[in-house]
């Protein structure tokens, strides 16, 4: 299985949750295999006051990390997909092939973290509900993980990311009466239309690409984003990104 990791926020039973997820095994995901879903869930000693993991705690909790993964490794039971830190626990999710070993192996991993208190499990999970529904971000959690990527590309080049700047954007409709609903509702929003594409053997839907002047910055470009997915969904169509250029001050 492919490994594509990435890292982002969210809300889980009414905490804040840094959830680490392989992205890239969603790409070749087995059909036609029971699979066994294993977790490990460890007690933080000492967590931040927003139940995450403390600098003080880090490296101890990063070594535990890896001698599980050590240890799923030498007894070949199953593959890492992602990890859950909410609420003052640290959760390693598994998917295994069998569970037998499952036990053998997570006592092997933590007999040396004495002072730390865990527990364990396993249960079928064919279907990877847990992946897909707990660890895989949804549509608009991706998007804000592709905003802040662009958001950092953008510091690295200097960008305060502070100063308003045309930014650029494109949605995708099935008919032209969508797409015309849309451009009305963004234009009524100062948004300008900078053109309208066809739909073509590659890209089947009609789209749109319009922009506006904002600021890119992480919070104010997440709302916008969150605005228009809302907005291109109610029209029935697709939201598919933005770009900008790079101001410097």
């Amino acid at each position: 299985m492919q490994e594509y990791w990435e890292l982002y926020m969210k809300t889980i039973d009414g905490n804040i949750a840094s959830v680490l997820v392989n992205a890239g095994v969603s790409v070749e995901l087995p059909s036609d295999d029971k699979y066994f879903m294993g977790f490990i869930k460890v007690k933080m000693n000492s967590p931040s006051d927003k139940g995450l993991i403390a600098e003080d705690e880090e490296a101890q909790l990063s070594f535990i990390e890896d001698k599980i993964e050590m240890e799923s490794l030498r007894y070949r039971i199953g593959t890492y997909v992602g990890k859950i830190v909410s609420n003052g626990e640290m959760t390693f999710i598994y998917y295994l092939k069998h569970d037998f070993e499952w036990s053998d192996m997570v006592q092997a991993a933590m007999k040396e973290f004495t002072t730390y208190s865990y527990e364990y499990g396993s249960k079928m999970d064919s279907e990877w509900e847990i992946y897909h529904k707990l660890l895989f971000p949804t549509p608009i959690e991706w998007q804000i993980i592709q905003n802040h990527k662009v958001c950092d590309n953008l510091k690295v080049q200097g960008d305060s990311l502070h100063l308003p700047r045309a930014i650029e954007h494109k949605s995708y409709f099935d008919t032209l009466e969508q797409r015309d609903s849309f451009a009305e509702r963004i234009e009524s929003e100062s948004f300008k239309v900078k053109e309208f594409i066809e739909a073509n053997e590659s890209i089947p839907m009609m789209g749109v690409s319009f922009y506006r002047q904002d600021k890119p910055f992480y919070y104010d470009i997440d709302t916008l984003t969150l605005h228009l997915i809302e907005l291109s969904h109610q029209c029935g169509g697709q939201y598919d990104g933005w770009e900008t250029s790079v101001v410097k001050i």
